[in-house]
């Protein structure tokens, strides 16, 4: 059978269960969007490129299968960059296709012509320039398969237009002969011998779960791990939900801005039990400060994290949905008594659990109460995602996740403007889930434009605007290490305005001034379900996140909320 490029480009993707295509046609890609007419492919067309790139981001992390999203030449893929390294930072699964000039005209400085590989060489797992039309097949296959295995990221194919129109005689691969890519999947049998030796004989063990935990699917197993031994879990930004907020094993977010007993319990630790966590700079404040006392079992399917920040004592490279299994058999059936460890753990959660100052007259908004009041009325397959910044902190702290797969934000890159195209991607992987995204102002205005891409293609997120004027995050480091000195923070909290930017968009529009407010507000906008709904919720300028651990300074330093410092 004889098809166009273009025609094996599409059904290379229909062969690998391609569903949904993130995207925005231009010159070099448009033959493919041609043969894409004829496909059951769904196609969703984006307001901006960096937004199919975080739309597929969302699609991945809700669904847990490869998000897809395609962009042509030059400028489009140059925008799609942040999502690329935003994706391979969380290790999300996303695969992009850009389109290129012709092969004859790479290199010339054609119209439109970047090196698309040279730029996302270090931001991808891997990249292709296909060269020929007879390539397709293979190198699609190859790229759904390096993108899901080992440790998950990002992967991009670069299209020339001229291969697009070659012709040539389709096949699809039996095999794939990928010699130099081997992800090592099975653990070393007596590392994890040693590390169930050094679990039964720890008195004051935590479990440090990272986001690798959470995108090899083993919340299970963790779960089990921790009830197996009795032993508490930190979860990392990324991991939140990998074991229920609700049980009493679980202690919260560790680091920066984690909760008080997250943070001690890590830092007066003797084990660390580190399933796919990296031992991030945010978590770990500085390193020769951190946990000091503690031995560390480091379990990562990626070779390269073990030992790159903190040396571990015991060593694990493989896949945790094979290690972890090994690791519970292996361990006692009776497992040691740490019961003084966990009553002093809970005599910090009592006298330090996450809290705020309430405001007294309901006015302004605390920020914190609205992601309470959001995840009260949430039900069980609630999808919250996050923008970046004090919004973001806030989410993690003060909703209640209590399943896998139910957070999703940018957390290693940080990146402002993810939370509104990666509720879209979420909400279409799980069409089923109601997807709130909880966004800062800043944040907001940097990809609300994708708000047209959800009410022109039936696609009914909530967002809620923490909206309190200011670049908040940085407005606080500029109150507090800065000498108040606020240099370009403002935004002003009524430019622009947001009901009539969102109603202009084709969405509904709230706005939100009193508590008294906020709880009828959500319950309307839950109703809603033909088109996405925006919550301007005007909350304090001037809260702060806490608790809080100056950059800088070891965790011991963590800064409590003015109201519970004089307890220290």
């Amino acid at each position: 059978m004889k098809l166009t490029g273009a025609q094996a480009l599409i059904k290379s993707l229909e062969m690998q269960g391609v569903e949904t295509i993130f995207g925005l046609p231009g010159g070099a890609i448009l033959p493919v969007y041609d043969p894409l007419l004829d496909s059951p492919i769904r196609h969703i067309l984006v307001r901006h490129e960096q937004g199919a790139g975080h739309a597929a981001e969302g699609y991945a992390q809700a669904t847990g299968r490869p998000g897809v999203a395609m962009v042509t030449s030059g400028p489009a893929a140059t925008n799609i960059v942040t999502a690329i390294a935003d994706a391979y930072v969380d290790s999300i699964p996303i695969v992009v296709i850009t389109g290129q000039v012709a092969t004859s005209a790479i290199g010339s400085d054609a119209f439109q012509e970047t090196d698309t590989t040279g730029i996302t060489m270090s931001i991808t797992k891997h990249n292709w320039l296909v060269t020929s039309a007879s390539e397709i097949p293979r190198v699609v296959a190859e790229a759904f398969h390096v993108a899901t295995t080992g440790r998950p990221g990002p992967v991009l194919i670069d299209f020339p237009k001229d291969v697009a129109n070659q012709t040539m005689e389709w096949y699809w691969p039996k095999r794939l002969d990928l010699p130099g890519y081997q992800p090592t999947t099975k653990g070393h049998p007596k590392m994890i011998e040693q590390a169930a030796a050094i679990i039964a004989g720890a008195e004051r063990p935590v479990i440090y779960a990272g986001g690798g935990a959470m995108r090899a699917g083993v919340g299970g197993e963790v779960l089990e791990l921790a009830e197996r031994t009795g032993i508490p879990v930190v979860t990392t930004l990324m991991a939140r939900g990998i074991i229920p907020d609700s049980h009493p094993l679980a202690l919260g977010m560790p680091g920066m801005h984690g909760s008080y007993t997250a943070v001690t319990a890590v830092q007066r630790a003797d084990l660390l039990i580190t399933l796919g966590a990296r031992f991030d700079d945010r978590v770990t404040g500085k390193v020769d400060g951190f946990a000091p006392m503690a031995k560390v079992i480091h379990i990562d399917v990626d070779p390269a994290e073990v030992g790159k920040v903190r040396r571990a004592d015991i060593p694990i490279v493989g896949d945790l949905r094979s290690v972890l299994p090994e690791l519970i058999r292996r361990l006692p059936t009776t497992p040691r008594d740490i019961a003084p460890w966990i009553e002093e753990i809970r005599g910090w959660q009592q006298r330090y659990p996450l809290s705020y100052k309430a405001s007294e007259s309901g006015r302004p908004i605390k920020p914190q109460y609205v992601v309470e009041r959001i995840s009260a009325a949430a039900d069980a397959e609630t999808i919250l995602v996050s923008g970046v910044g004090q919004h973001q902190m806030w989410a993690s702290q003060y909703f209640k996740f209590e399943r896998p797969n139910g957070w999703i934000n940018s957390g290693g890159l940080g990146t402002m403007g993810f939370a509104v195209p990666a509720a879209i991607g979420a909400k279409v992987g799980r069409p089923g889930s109601t997807v709130w995204a909880v966004d800062g102002d800043g944040c907001f205005q940097m990809t609300a434009q994708e708000l047209v891409t959800a009410s022109a293609e039936g696609i009914p997120i909530k967002v809620a605007i923490l909206n309190n004027g200011y670049l908040g995050m940085v407005r606080q480091w500029q109150e507090m290490f800065y000498d108040e000195r606020y240099s370009e923070v403002y935004l002003s909290p009524d430019l622009p305005d947001y009901v009539k930017w969102v109603e202009a968009m084709g969405g509904v529009g709230f706005r939100v001034e009193e508590e008294s407010e906020v709880d009828p507000v959500i319950e309307k906008a839950n109703q809603i379900f033909d088109r996405p709904v925006v919550i301007d919720f005007r909350v304090d300028t001037f809260e702060k996140v806490y608790p809080m651990v100056p950059a800088g300074s070891t965790n011991d330093e963590i800064v409590l909320p003015p109201h519970q410092q004089g307890e220290r």
